[in-house]
């Protein structure tokens, strides 16, 4: 399917969150896809992810919450620079900031707007699935990759908000991922199953943290293919069914 990239700004109380838009051409109205950011900002990776979406039959947003730092990209090279990018963002306000990308989108005559999905990948994973919680009644089905924290033992982590879970929801994990131990992927799955939450979690053996982004030395081209063929059979049956 074409489509059509754009750059849209959203006005916050902080500043102007520009977000990378990709959309099929021509008339109609379509499903939406939010795409959460990796650590290392909004670069061309995720962008690329938000364009490959799109080609699947959605409008796909990927917002920069980053827009109140500068630099808001770093390379995949520089680990350090990207934590502490992560570090400073507070979850408060991101929660804000998807809110506004939410209302935009549902403004919009070519989205349809109460079939709205998430996905996201690293810090954008974990993102991803709390934002799920969240926006209950807005998002309808989510896939986040490889979000690490979600099962902390902090108050704050996402695992705790599962309750409010309404979306079905496909966690991908790496067995090899150094960040999230299984026994949290296993904490993840006791917790969605009790709650009796529509889920499935795949762990790809022999695959590491970031195993999708072919830009990365962990990229894992054998779990990459498949996950994306779930990600586009997830979101078909939820937002497209």
């Amino acid at each position: 399917m074409q489509i059509s990239t754009t750059t849209i700004r959203l006005r916050t109380g902080e500043g102007e969150m520009k977000c990378h838009q990709a959309q099929p051409r021509g008339q109609g109205k379509f499903p939406a896809v939010l795409v959460i950011m990796e650590a290392f900002g909004l670069n061309d990776h995720i962008k690329d992810v938000t364009e490959r979406i799109a080609a699947e039959g959605y409008v796909a947003v990927a917002p920069d919450l980053y827009y109140r730092e500068s630099p808001n990209v770093v390379g995949y090279d520089q680990l350090q620079e990207a934590i502490g990018l992560m570090q400073r963002l507070d979850a408060d306000k991101v929660v804000v900031d998807l809110q506004n990308v939410i209302t935009h989108l549902k403004t919009q005559t070519f989205v349809i707007g109460d079939r709205i999905g998430i996905t996201g990948f690293c810090m954008g994973g974990t993102i991803a699935f709390m934002s799920a919680c969240k926006f209950p009644t807005d998002i309808k089905a989510a896939v986040p990759f490889y979000g690490g924290s979600i099962a902390d033992d902090a108050p704050t982590a996402p695992l705790n908000a599962a309750g409010d879970l309404q979306a079905p929801i496909l966690c991908f994990f790496g067995e090899k991922d150094p960040y999230i131990p299984l026994s949290q992927v296993k904490k993840i799955e006791d917790r969605l199953r009790t709650l009796g939450k529509s889920f499935e979690v795949k762990v790809y053996a022999d695959a590491d943290h970031g195993f999708f982004c072919d830009e990365r030395a962990s990229y894992h081209p054998e779990a990459a293919q498949d996950a994306w063929q779930k990600t586009k059979a997830w979101f078909a049956k939820y937002l497209q069914g």
